[in-house]
């Protein structure tokens, strides 16, 4: 037996690597089967180059075995296999990879074809999490002697030669020449046990390596039982537990949309097809492989706090980390999918993945791809729409159209709120959103279950003396609809988008303009100014009902921050504004909801009162005191109550409009 120092100063290097590098003691498994992949890969790309290895075999799998009494678990593979010099070069040398080192190599087009996993050097030793010793059992292919690396993982090794005969060669099947590859024992420590167990292994494959280029098999005992419980024996099984197929990784031509969608059901658990997919190949400095899927029905858990990422994040084909909100930006959480990258570090941890320029690229280049093919669902429906215009009445739409409708219609349903949140969180993306995103109106176009309109085809129809885009928002679409806030605009012919999502009053405001056009909304101060309205007939009126004014803002005192004539209202006795400078009133509700403080003791609106209503005119005519209070806080209530608002005393308002009806 031959016993050698570790190069460097191992003892501490080790301790750093085992107790440091990685966050998940169960990685470790994924670690040794990923370096099992690499050697099978090594050989079967030397067994098509290189002459000294063609009459190599090449029968490709990894075996797992464990033994839940004497608490070890075996990884083997029948790949490349080691020689003394790689046991030296490769667990001898801490960091330095022979993946690495085989894959300066290689060509650069044979390196475009092969499936190494590893340029990670250190993953061998994370098995020491869960080990207190370790050996490993190799042959090297077109070679016949056989070797047994041992170590406690301190700061020696030991490298013996082993006989034909011996009890580990006939353990593991080197007791032939012909077989190659490497045995990895591990005897684990006694509180690791949980390491040696069928299903234990089973999930960590399936999790971690499931999609591994080669078969991986496990052995374990099949044991039987009578009526009673009571065992009666045991059979040695061998089951096939990885699927052993990337479906991401194949060529788009050789797939159908049968796989996309088989696919979609095993990643999600959903049972519906997707309602689409995207599907990309990247090369050139960086190279990764993306599949996304858009659920047919928004996630459960999409407005959640703690919402699961649906995006899975690979490196090679090796499972890294579904519990990851920086893969895509948040207002995409409700996509799923798969990002593998060539590029990546397999060890890479959460805080390197969210610095990690690699992966910024990525979800740069990700997100503008889905942005693109949401755009196109858009426009594909928007030609069936027009083409069936187009044909006139009585001609059906043909299929394909009728499903490109259908999806843009569930697409905007399902995910138009939180595709809005990009407008305010994405600055580099927000003209892209700009052009996705969908709301209602007031026009015939934006009216009705699935009649939407976006800010182009707005702009499309706007009045030639228009200037801007009007909206209205609160947290009811019927309510807003009816709102006299719109008389004036109605009466002009100036459609009003209706926003009634409670985040559209802070990402619109946030959004400001689309093109040239800047957002104005309607239920604030100062948006009333385009409205045509005579400057010199205005400001006589205002003039002739200044007294009405100051009675009515004198008898509200600090429930309003202002009253003033309306210049919009043509029906409506009253309707409310906010400042510019203030939020709006449904802003107020959600940060009280949050627990948040409120401005100033709250939000006080401005109170617009219509002259020529007989109510209004009614003040004009009085000086009851008891009488303008009654009228002016009636006006303010029924205000708050058709804008949205809520009245502070209900009671209070049922008892003055008692007394009004009564006069």
């Amino acid at each position: 037996m031959a016993t050698h120092q570790f190069q460097t100063e191992v003892s501490e290097l080790l301790k750093l690597i085992i107790h440091s590098l990685y966050s998940n003691k169960d990685i470790f498994v994924r670690e040794i089967v990923s370096n099992a992949s690499d050697a099978l890969d090594k050989l079967k790309y030397l067994t098509v180059s290189d002459e000294n290895y063609k009459s190599v075999s090449f029968e490709p799998r990894i075996d797992i075995l464990f033994d839940e009494k004497a608490k070890t678990l075996t990884i083997q593979d029948s790949g490349i296999g080691m020689n003394a010099e790689d046991l030296d070069n490769n667990l001898g040398t801490i960091a330095r990879s022979g993946t690495k080192a085989f894959l300066e190599k290689l060509e650069t087009e044979a390196k475009k074809d092969s499936s190494l996993i590893g340029q990670f050097g250190v993953g061998f030793y994370s098995a020491f999490m869960a080990a207190k010793k370790i050996d490993v059992i190799t042959r090297k292919a077109g070679e016949k002697t056989l070797y047994k690396w041992s170590s406690e993982g301190t700061s020696s090794y030991d490298v013996d030669e082993l006989s034909l005969d011996s009890a580990e060669a006939k353990a593991y099947g080197f007791d032939s020449e012909d077989k190659h590859g490497s045995a990895i024992v591990m005897y684990l420590n006694d509180e690791d046990a949980e390491y040696a167990s069928r299903w234990k292994l089973e999930e960590l494959i399936k999790r971690y390596s499931d999609h591994i280029a080669f078969p991986i098999y496990l052995h374990y005992e099949q044991k039987s039982y009578d009526d009673k419980g009571k065992e009666t024996g045991s059979e040695s099984k061998v089951e096939k537990i990885n699927s052993a197929s990337a479906l991401w990784k194949r060529s788009k031509s050789e797939l159908k949309p049968e796989d996309y969608k088989d696919f979609y059901k095993t990643l999600s658990h959903d049972s519906s097809d997707p309602l689409m997919y995207v599907h990309t190949h990247a090369e050139g400095t960086q190279e990764y492989t993306t599949l996304f899927y858009v659920p047919e029905r928004a996630p459960f858990d999409m407005y959640q706090a703690d919402y699961k990422s649906g995006v899975k994040l690979y490196v090679k084909r090796v499972f890294i980390t579904d519990d990851e909100r920086e893969l895509l930006p948040a207002y995409l959480r409700f996509v799923r999918g798969i990002i593998d990258s060539e590029d990546l570090p397999l060890n890479v941890s959460r805080e390197i993945l969210q610095q990690n320029r690699i992966l910024t690229n990525i979800k740069s280049s990700s997100v503008k791809k889905l942005l693109s093919e949401f755009k196109k669902m858009a426009e594909k429906a928007e030609k069936a729409i027009k083409a069936q215009k187009d044909a006139g009445e009585g001609v059906e739409m043909s299929e394909e159209n009728k499903k490109a409708v259908e999806n843009w219609q569930k697409f905007v349903e399902n995910y138009n709120r939180p595709m809005k949140e990009g407008l305010y969180s994405d600055f580099a993306n927000r003209d892209e959103i700009a052009e996705i995103i969908r709301f209602k109106s007031t026009a015939p176009e934006g009216t009705g279950e699935n009649n939407w309109t976006s800010f182009a085809d707005y702009v499309q129809r706007m009045k030639p003396e228009q200037k801007a885009i009007y909206y209205i928002t609160g947290n009811d679409e019927q309510n807003l609809r009816n709102s006299p806030l719109l008389e004036a605009y109605k009466n002009k012919g100036f459609e009003v988008l209706i926003m009634a999502d409670e985040i559209d009053d802070i990402v619109i405001p946030g959004y400001g303009k689309y093109k040239d056009f800047e957002l104005k909304a309607v239920n604030r101060a100062g948006s009333d100014e385009e409205l045509g309205i005579d400057k010199k007939e205005a400001e006589k009126k205002e003039k002739e009902f200044k007294p009405v004014v100051e009675k009515i803002k004198n008898a509200l005192g600090d429930k309003v921050k202002d009253v003033v004539l309306s210049k919009r209202l043509s029906e409506s006795p009253s309707c409310i504004v906010v400042d510019e400078n203030d939020p709006s009133l449904q802003m107020e509700r959600m940060m009280k909801a949050m627990g948040q403080p409120t401005f100033g003791g709250g939000v006080k609106p401005i109170l617009e009162v219509n002259g020529d209503h007989a109510l209004v005119g009614k003040v004009k005519d009085t000086d009851d005191a008891a009488y303008i209070e009654d009228v002016a806080n009636v006006l303010l209530d029924q205000a708050l109550l058709v804008g949205g608002g809520e009245i502070a005393d209900p009671a209070d308002f049922v008892k003055r409009m008692n007394r009004l009806l009564t006069k």
